[in-house]
């Protein structure tokens, strides 16, 4: 998991990029744990997480501009 150093060091597009990968995984994990193949119970809770960070860095990086 990078940490929100990490994150606001990167770019908007970077940060998007990353967003769409997080998804993905998280929408994978929704299945495998649907279909009992699910190992890394935790990998769920942590994505959830570094979701919501990257979508924090990206409204903090939408409204600093306009700050």
């Amino acid at each position: 998991m990078a940490s929100i150093t990490d994150l606001r060091a990167k770019s908007v597009d970077e940060l998007k990029d990353r967003l769409v990968e997080l998804k993905k995984e998280q929408f994978n994990l929704r299945f495998q744990k649907a279909s009992g193949q699910l190992e890394n119970t935790a990998r769920v809770t942590s994505v959830r997480k570094e979701i919501a960070q990257v979508k924090t860095v990206l409204n903090e990086q939408r409204r600093a501009p306009g700050a």
